[in-house]
């Protein structure tokens, strides 16, 4: 049986590297030195959300499936990833205040607040609210309209759940998935019974407190470096800078496993 292989095929091809490097386009004068590292963690970022919405929506398929050990691997390779978008903020903080404003000006109305992957990441976490995507195109609106219409991560766990016999209540299964989800004491009840009597299911639950954890572990650091940055300017894009971003902390995706901590 012969295999496909294409001899022309080379490192370079393979991976677009050409086309790759061409993609860093400083705008400032000179340029300015530190805006290519600028660039280069916030297209690495967006590469990394690419790969997260990849991975995140293959962890929904394989728990909604009941394949709780592939579910594991995929949960795990989660949580390394956002280890790793936690370590690029310590790169980004070698760049000083006076080196960041050396180049600031140039980025115009841009911001990280119009990431839209990044908004995928949100909805297909749970998050569900109009303010999320209202400032983008209509056609990632309408994207991410489509995942919020489904189920998220949570809801895949529930379904999960379910699949292995701990009763879910049937309000929750079927509830308006366009809506956001609201912790349910029921719910945790199930929760407890599952880290007592289901270690499978239970390592998959705490799989996902880690991914919970490393989330807001992003967030926070992301709120410091920029404050350490620019303090408590307008950010660009017309966004509050720390102020919105301060916003969004200490907010868990999976609050039902967060509240059952103190039941144990």
């Amino acid at each position: 049986m012969s295999e496909n292989f294409d001899s022309a095929l080379t490192y370079t091809s393979y991976l677009a590297v050409d086309e790759l490097l061409k993609l860093q386009r400083p705008l400032s004068t000179g340029p300015e030195h530190d805006e290519m590292l600028f660039i280069i963690i916030h297209q690495t970022y967006e590469l990394w959300f690419k790969q997260l919405i990849h991975e995140f929506q293959e962890a929904q398929r394989a728990m909604e499936s009941g394949d709780s050990h592939y579910a594991l691997a995929i949960l795990g390779r989660i949580r390394t990833i956002l280890k790793v978008c936690v370590t690029q903020i310590d790169i980004l903080e070698t760049m000083t205040p006076l080196q960041f404003n050396a180049f600031r000006s140039y980025l115009s109305s841009s911001s990280g607040f119009q990431s839209a992957q990044f908004r995928m990441v949100e909805a297909l976490l749970g998050r569900r609210d109009e303010k999320m995507a209202g400032h983008l195109p209509p056609d990632i609106q309408e994207e991410i309209k489509k995942i919020t219409v489904k189920n998220s991560v949570w809801d895949s766990t529930l379904v999960y759940l379910s699949k292995r016999n701990h009763v879910i209540p049937q309000e929750v299964l079927n509830r308006n998935k366009s809506e956001s989800y609201s912790a349910n004491p029921a719910v945790q009840t199930v929760l407890l019974d599952v880290h007592r009597n289901d270690p499978e299911s239970a390592m998959v639950c705490e799989r996902l407190v880690d991914i919970d954890e490393g989330l807001q572990e992003w967030r926070y650091r992301h709120v410091k470096m920029v404050e350490r940055t620019i303090g408590h300017k307008m950010g660009s894009g017309g966004s509050s800078g720390v102020g919105y971003l301060s916003s969004t902390l200490f907010n868990p995706n999976f609050p039902d496993l967060w509240e059952i901590r103190s039941s144990f």
